[in-house]
């Protein structure tokens, strides 16, 4: 199975611009994966909430409503699954959450279980998953965890099959040659293989930072500060 990691351009709060650039990953990934990974939040953008719920919640969207149903689309046009990261709204609650679309319909939604995504403060609107997310595709087993998922508790995540570890974070180009190797240790707590994406973004400034990790090194990786896909055969 071949695996696409896309590192590309999200913006904050523009989701018709990364519902673009999305689709811009999906279409150079189609005939040659099965499947194409966005980073975390890439939908709305890692800093696209302000922390107020009547305001976050205009931002999130339903997994039922029509964005999902989209992104469903795209799926099926472009022959190929889709995993991305997202805010959702459920009632009255919002989520950092990880959508799995296999053969143009969402299958699977993890909820991040670690705290790290959101501002400390927030109210009770603002909440975590309760359980990782494994599954299979294609005959093999995927295991989803999301950024500080592998650094507050890796031991959930442990997987004989490949952790999909969707990020966010804006290092310096500095920072991950200093980083690199650790992350690459983090992702061994929990499998043998482990895929990492990053996003790219502007503002504030994220060079990205996507990798195939085995054993515990690393083994590729996409050029700093550009937009592509890292294809993974698995």
């Amino acid at each position: 199975m071949l695996i696409a990691l896309a590192q590309y351009e999200f913006r904050n709060g523009d989701i018709d611009f990364n519902l673009n650039n999305m689709e811009c990953a999906v279409k150079a990934a189609s005939g040659k994966a099965d499947i194409v990974v966005f980073g975390e939040s890439f939908l709305q953008g890692f800093d696209a909430f302000c922390w107020d719920f009547e305001k976050d919640r205009h931002i999130a969207i339903e997994k039922s409503g029509e964005t999902m149903r989209r992104i469903e689309r795209m799926s099926r046009e472009y022959g190929i699954s889709i995993i991305f990261g997202y805010f959702e709204l459920e009632g009255e609650s919002l989520y950092s959450s990880c959508a799995v679309i296999e053969s143009g319909r969402l299958s699977h939604n993890y909820r991040r279980i670690s705290v790290g995504w959101r501002e400390p403060n927030t109210d009770e609107h603002y909440k975590e998953g309760e359980e990782p997310c494994e599954f299979d595709h294609l005959g093999k087993k995927l295991m989803l965890a999301l950024c500080g998922d592998m650094w507050d508790m890796p031991e959930r995540f442990k997987t004989d099959g490949v952790l999909i570890w969707p990020v966010y974070v804006n290092f310096s180009l500095e920072q991950w040659h200093e980083y690199e190797a650790e992350y690459a240790e983090q992702g061994a707590l929990a499998a043998h293989r482990a895929l990492l994406v990053n996003s790219v973004s502007h503002d504030p400034v994220s060079i990205g930072g996507t990798f195939l990790f085995e054993e515990g090194r690393l083994a590729q990786r996409l050029d700093y500060g550009e937009e592509g896909l890292l294809i993974v055969d698995i």
